[in-house]
């Protein structure tokens, strides 16, 4: 949970905040299918916070026919701008896996 202090009191971001975030980016994307099963231990969105600065790592699944490499950084460069802006906090690393393409 990311945490900033001022003189006025704490304001606390949670995981979940940032989760949240990139659902609805990944929503706007086109290229976009779904969010990819990880496995029984793994979420589909990891929010990592270390030192006020976040890792963000996404499973996705795209649209067969898109151009890859380019939805994924689209999908990294959109994520980090969303989250550095609606938070405030700093995003290190967007690192994005395309488990599989769908029709």
């Amino acid at each position: 949970m990311e945490q900033k202090k001022s003189t006025s009191g704490s304001v606390k971001i949670s995981v979940g905040v940032v989760r949240t975030i990139v659902q609805n980016v990944l929503a706007e994307t086109e290229g976009v299918h779904s969010l990819a099963a990880r496995g029984a231990h793994r979420e589909a969105i990891e929010v990592s916070l270390e030192a006020e600065i976040a890792v963000i790592d996404i499973a996705v699944n795209l649209c067969y026919g898109c151009k890859i490499k380019e939805v994924a950084r689209q999908i990294q460069s959109r994520v980090k701008d969303a989250v550095q802006d609606m938070t405030g906090m700093a995003v290190s690393r967007v690192n994005v896996l395309v488990a599989d393409i769908r029709e």
